[in-house]
């Protein structure tokens, strides 16, 4: 009998010797997280401090360029686009601005009905925006032949470079040879049969120009070294 009881006392103390070594390991552990948890605190603090103390930033991905050309930014649009007051002209207009805009290059469209300044003279706006562009494209429709201020439009986007290749005519239920003449030696693209094609003709039509002119600036600079 006293032997069991022994036994039976002996057994408890090493249970309770066995869960007093856990608590000091569950301690230890606890303690050592601890520890690290704050040394790494420290440590971000001090990499914050220091960036902080040294006046830098979080890097941002840079945004790629959205055209070929430095030289591009010399004018505030891209293309000009001319059309008559139609309302399938107007829309036919949008749809290729829409286009345009959405391109990877991004380019930079005007139309007198969305970024012509409310209240402001027609033509001082129009002749501004014919300054400010690299290429003109003119929306040619029957409507755009009978318009005489279609015709006042197409003139003057001539007069500020009748010899150049700014001009691109685009025709739209038209033939060829009802193109007007002060236009017809220019390459015409043709809208009404595949519109999604014509689009994208010019498309590369800015592109390339816009090209050209990176090309022209760098043996200008060449020329200079």
């Amino acid at each position: 009998m006293h032997g069991w009881i022994q036994s039976i006392f002996k057994s408890r103390v090493s249970l309770s010797a066995q869960h007093e070594q856990e608590a000091n390991l569950t301690k230890k552990s606890v303690s050592s997280v601890g520890s690290e948890l704050s040394t790494l605190s420290f440590k971000s603090q001090c990499c914050t401090l220091s960036s902080l103390s040294l006046g830098t930033t979080p890097s941002k991905p840079q945004q790629p360029r959205s055209a070929p050309s430095s030289r591009r930014w010399s004018r505030k649009y891209d293309v000009f686009v001319c059309h008559s007051s139609l309302q399938c002209d107007i829309e036919e207009a949008f749809r290729l601005v829409s286009f345009l805009e959405v391109s990877p290059h991004s380019l930079r469209c005007f139309l007198m009905q969305r970024d012509a300044c409310p209240g402001g003279a027609m033509a001082t706006e129009f002749c501004q925006a014919v300054q400010n562009s690299h290429l003109r494209a003119l929306l040619i429709t029957p409507d755009f032949l009978q318009d005489e201020w279609c015709k006042y439009m197409m003139h003057q986007a001539l007069a500020e470079g009748p010899m150049s290749n700014r001009i691109i005519p685009l025709l739209l239920n038209l033939s060829r040879s009802q193109c007007p003449q002060e236009v017809r030696f220019y390459y015409q693209i043709d809208l009404s049969e595949n519109p999604e094609r014509g689009y994208t003709l010019v498309n590369k039509s800015v592109l390339n120009y816009l090209e050209n002119l990176d090309r022209n600036e760098k043996k200008l600079d060449y020329g200079h070294l």
